[in-house]
């Protein structure tokens, strides 16, 4: 048989199995023709989150998640504020009742709430008792988690299979992006920013629009305070987002994962 009949002999009996592969690859869309995802998240339940995030996300008619300590005073002093702008939309996370962190790599930890010393049963009980507190305020049955200080082991030991069945995602840390079909809904990464400019967190968001992804802000002190990104830098930011709604898709971290989760 000559060689080039050969070959269109191979090429036909191919052809088939070729094209079964390319209808069943799925291209990754943002809705409403986005190029992008953005997701505002501010830690701790700050009092500057009522007074300077939230009033500024609702000018620029955005929404964003807050991880609120079931520990936390402006949580206890003010909850019927937290109440009335969850009623708005914004997402109230969970983010444990105590903030545990691993002791030997933050000086600040107190012993008794030393992530390297709980359990695994005693991280469960605490998420799940911060989900009672947190239902009792806003009424949602379902809500996601942020990992305290970035940290989702006890002992060595990864707790994030173990509870997967208590929320529908989950935000890590890292500030480097990922191509979207590489991000685990149950560690997104973050950029946990501290004192960055405009400039700086609307390069981030151009850069995940470059790649078609998702940029996580990790977001504490408001205006003034510990890891803070000043009111000026935060408006630039939101001012952008405003003005490239086309281009950007900004929504809570829980409304992006849901979706994130339904293409896959």
């Amino acid at each position: 048989m000559k060689p080039a009949l050969i070959f269109v002999l191979i090429l036909t009996l191919s052809l088939p199995k070729m094209c079964a592969q390319e209808s069943n690859i799925v291209t990754f869309r943002w809705p409403e023709g986005a190029g992008s995802a953005v997701c505002l998240t501010y830690d701790d339940g700050l009092d500057c989150h009522l007074d300077v995030a939230m009033p500024a996300l609702e000018k620029y008619g955005l929404k964003g998640t807050f991880y609120a300590t079931g520990s936390s005073s402006s949580l206890f002093d003010r909850m019927e504020e937290w109440r009335s702008w969850a009623a708005k939309g914004y997402e109230i996370g969970n983010h444990t009742l105590f903030h545990p962190c691993q002791g030997d790599r933050f000086d600040w930890v107190r012993p008794e709430y030393d992530l390297n010393k709980y359990t695994m049963d005693q991280i469960r009980t605490e998420l799940r008792t911060a989900n009672t507190l947190l239902t009792a305020i806003d009424g949602e049955k379902e809500r996601s988690f942020a990992y305290t200080c970035g940290n989702y082991t006890i002992d060595g030991l990864s707790f994030i299979d173990s509870i997967r069945f208590m929320f529908p995602s989950a935000r890590g840390a890292g500030e480097q992006l990922k191509p979207i079909d590489q991000v685990d809904t149950y560690y997104v990464p973050s950029w946990g920013v501290s004192d960055p400019t405009g400039e700086e967190l609307i390069a981030y968001v151009k850069k995940a629009n470059e790649m078609g992804t998702i940029a996580v802000f990790m977001f504490h002190s408001v205006g003034g305070g510990y890891l803070n990104v000043s009111a000026e830098a935060h408006e630039q930011l939101l001012e952008y987002l405003q003005q490239n709604r086309e281009k950007v898709w900004t929504d809570t971290f829980l409304n992006v994962m849901e979706y994130v989760k339904a293409q896959s």
